[in-house]
């Protein structure tokens, strides 16, 4: 059966480790630094996210190459899927370059939001270091979806374990200064987090250079690489509108915790980063198995099979919705013991356990709207429907779930629960829109690859 459930968990079990373990890299860092206090935790969980949105839009351009490869795959042409991997590096060399230059940057722009000036002065730090290891993060993405797309989904996990277990181990000898190191506190959390990121871009990158390729033939065909403007370009133009979707969409997350909940003051900004720390742990699996349908759905496309793109995104979806509201379930019966990990030694214990298990009972909702988004626009991304979805999440985040929370919390007085349900009405818009989008088949007409007239039934 074409896109089986087989062949989904086949795909889907190391990328759902993969993201698991980078969701557990966050996860360490709130959890060990937490001890320092709500100012430490709110600088560190929000520098990360600060800091991901500017690994976010290469990252994004870099998905790209999965579909690539997926379809090139499926229509026989390995040695022009390989190119693709070299585009991808391109990217993450430029993506380095320009987060350097961004660095002095990063204390002018703190300076003008609503953070304390102690949160201000630890998240700066913070993220100029976490700077320094964009092009590891987006090289190893790059990698990691060539594979996935040739259908090996295991390097990913080989650079995400390695990166977890050595940040976790980093983050104990430097935020709290073992083996003769100096307590560096947030510092020493970003420190350990971009070392680790280089150790499992070089674990990953060195299986590429070895020349393996998954399947009957271990090895990439001994042929001239010959690179191509046209070809980079192409992925540029595809992947350029999935980048700007992450990005812009995430820039209005940004927004929302930057200005909506800074300003209700720093508890309610500690509690809301719990949440969300707690929800990339089941976020992360459901974007695992959201993009091994993607794989299936570029096989499919690349083999002229179109008929069966339907039946593998609806597999997709039911197991993607069955995990989130599995665990939505556990949020609501245990939401206080989930809390309690990120309060401990916290003068302000009770406050925020109680705020954080409101917040996180209301989270349980967004999240399965958010297993149904990541299905279908994973899907229309490995068709090459990039730009449509690109529109329709910047017009829900930018002209509905923005000035919704701001007018809930700045004019209606709203807290952190009323702003957290702006949330929601996002995510119900957002879902409902791509699904008429998928369901209209217009990505049947998309030639993603330009190798083959446009694709029809």
């Amino acid at each position: 059966m074409p896109g089986s459930y087989r062949q989904l968990f086949t795909l889907a079990w190391p990328i759902v480790l993969a993201r698991s373990a980078q969701a557990a890299i966050g996860f360490a860092d709130a959890a060990m630094i937490a001890v320092l206090g709500k100012d430490a935790l709110a600088a560190t969980t929000t520098g990360a996210l600060d800091a991901f949105a500017i690994f976010i839009l290469p990252m994004g351009i870099v998905f790209i190459v999965q579909s690539f490869a997926a379809q090139l795959r499926g229509q026989g042409d390995i040695a022009g899927a390989r190119r693709y991997a070299w585009y991808g590096l391109i990217v993450a060399a430029i993506a380095q370059v320009l987060a350097l230059a961004a660095i002095p940057l990063v204390g002018p722009i703190l300076a003008l939001t609503d953070f304390t000036p102690e949160v201000q002065a630890l998240m700066s730090g913070y993220i100029m270091i976490r700077l320094l290891g964009t092009g590891a993060v987006v090289g190893t993405e790059a990698i990691g979806n060539w594979y996935g797309g040739l259908g090996d989904t295991r390097l990913s996990l080989l650079a995400n374990i390695l990166a977890m277990v050595a940040n976790i181990g980093l983050n104990w000898v430097l935020i709290y200064g073992h083996l003769g190191f100096p307590a560096l506190g947030v510092e020493g959390a970003a420190i350990a987090s971009t070392i680790a990121v280089w150790l499992g871009f070089f674990a990953v990158a060195i299986v590429f250079a070895r020349g393996y390729l998954p399947g009957e033939d271990t090895k990439l065909p001994a042929v001239p690489l010959r690179l191509r403007l046209s070809e980079f370009t192409r992925m540029i133009r595809f992947g350029l509108p999935s980048g700007l979707n992450w990005f812009l969409e995430f820039s209005a997350f940004l927004i929302f915790i930057n200005v909506v909940f800074a300003g209700l003051g720093t508890l309610a900004v500690a509690a809301i980063m719990a949440v969300i720390q707690v929800n990339s742990v089941s976020f992360m699996p459901a974007w695992g198995l959201a993009s091994a349908g993607a794989i299936l759905v570029g096989e499919a496309i690349g083999a002229k099979k179109l008929d069966d793109v339907p039946s593998i995104v609806k597999r997709t979806g039911v197991v993607c919705a069955t995990w989130q509201g599995l665990v939505g379930l556990v949020y609501i019966a245990i939401p206080a013991t989930i809390m309690a990990t990120f309060a401990e030694n916290d003068v302000d214990v009770s406050e925020l356990v109680i705020l954080g298990t409101t917040l996180l009972a209301v989270s349980a909702a967004w999240q399965l709207l958010d297993a149904v988004c990541n299905t279908l626009s994973e899907a229309l991304r490995a068709a090459g429907d990039t730009a449509w979805v690109l529109y329709a999440r910047i017009l829900l985040s930018w002209a509905l779930w923005l000035p919704l929370s701001l007018y809930v919390v700045r004019v209606r007085g709203g807290g952190p629960v009323e702003a957290t349900a702006c949330m929601v009405v996002y995510f119900l818009g957002l879902s409902t829109v791509i699904y008429l989008r998928f369901r209209s088949g217009a990505w049947r007409r998309i030639d993603l690859t330009g190798q083959s007239a446009p694709l029809v039934p």
